[in-house]
């Protein structure tokens, strides 16, 4: 009896020894460090392919664990997603996360894109839908009729903005996150003042895009919105040299030519009058604000100062404008020839 009663001590600390032996197999460090980080849950994905991908991508050494934390957490169905799996995350963590969905958002920061290509290309990168899946619907008439929109307008409601969107998220549902920031974003201040321009939403961003292809002037832009609304107004042809990048999908160009300008395209402002069918970029909204804001002038010209500080010189006749082009050619011409003359010495 004595004898039972000296095991019993021994006894209580194997068993201690055991139930912390288990929690720390739940509780502790159990995930390894990886390259990405990320697990990457796609969608239709089992339970027993998620347990194989685990030990794939090596976040796992052995499922013996995770198995029992599945059945005591009643874990059985499988929510995709793209889930941050630090290096030490406990068994039970990961399983709670999986189980509730708690995955990590994609942050999608758009800058200036200039096609829908573009466009479906980073989102292929980033989410789970690829950029075929995303370009059929940004060219799909069927798709894009109840937004009143075409392939051309598209993009216009594409604001330059920073968007955090779930990774497994549609191309339908992530343009939906687009067109809900672009109807945010037409106040009815802006709404007011592009009606009292005479253009609508979609052609005052199209009309902001060639001004942010044109130039990086902030103080300029307000202009140059006035000398193209004031073409437009008189029946002149833009002549807006991005348009002719843009219908030629170019965009290294550094100088128009006469052979450019021949490109057969409704975004050609050379060959056609008015806007183009839609914006050749995603503009910032303060350039659109530049054209909503734009003041009253009788400009219908403008050329790059010689000066070569990014300004622009604005003019009203086509002998005047003819002077200063001029010397901005000649200026240009000579630095070409200098830079020519250094690149051939010995």
């Amino acid at each position: 009896m004595a004898k039972k009663k000296k095991n019993v001590p021994y006894l209580l600390l194997v068993l201690l020894l055991l139930v912390a032996f288990v929690l720390f197999k739940f509780l502790g460090p159990a995930t390894h460090k990886t390259e990405k980080g990320f697990l990457y849950v796609k969608t239709g994905t089992t339970l027993e392919q998620l347990k194989v991908q685990l030990l794939k991508e090596k976040f796992l050494g052995s499922t013996t664990w995770l198995n029992m934390a599945v059945k005591a957490l009643g874990y059985k169905t499988v929510k995709p997603g793209k889930y941050k799996v630090g290096a030490g995350t406990s068994i039970l963590s990961l399983v709670r996360m999986l189980k509730n969905g708690r995955q990590t958002p994609v942050d999608l920061v758009i800058n200036k894109i200039r096609t829908k290509e573009a466009l479906a290309g980073r989102i292929g990168k980033l989410f789970e839908c690829d950029s075929l899946q995303t370009i059929g619907f940004l060219n799909s008439k069927d798709s894009l009729t109840e937004y009143g929109l075409d392939s051309n307008t598209v993009m216009a409601t594409v604001l330059p903005l920073r968007y955090e969107i779930k990774w497994n998220t549609t191309p339908r549902a992530i343009f939906d996150r687009f067109f809900e920031a672009y109807k945010k974003f037409w106040t009815d201040e802006r709404s007011k003042k592009a009606a009292a321009q005479g253009l609508s939403q979609l052609e005052v961003i199209t009309l902001a895009s060639i001004i942010d292809e044109e130039t990086n002037k902030a103080a300029d832009k307000p202009k140059i919105a006035s000398t193209y609304m004031n073409r437009i107004a008189k029946g002149m042809p833009l002549q807006a040299d991005p348009t002719v990048k843009f219908a030629l999908k170019d965009f290294g160009i550094k100088r128009i030519l006469f052979g450019h300008l021949a490109v057969v395209s409704p975004y050609n402002t050379y060959k056609n009058k008015g806007l183009p069918p839609g914006p050749i970029c995603t503009p910032q909204q303060s350039t659109i604000d530049s054209v909503l804001n734009a003041p009253k002038t009788d400009y219908l010209y403008f050329v790059a100062s010689s000066n070569f500080d990014g300004s622009h010189i604005f003019t009203s006749n086509y002998e005047e404008h003819t002077k200063y082009a001029k010397m901005y050619q000649q200026v240009l011409d000579a630095q070409i020839r200098k830079r020519d003359s250094i690149n051939a010495l010995p």
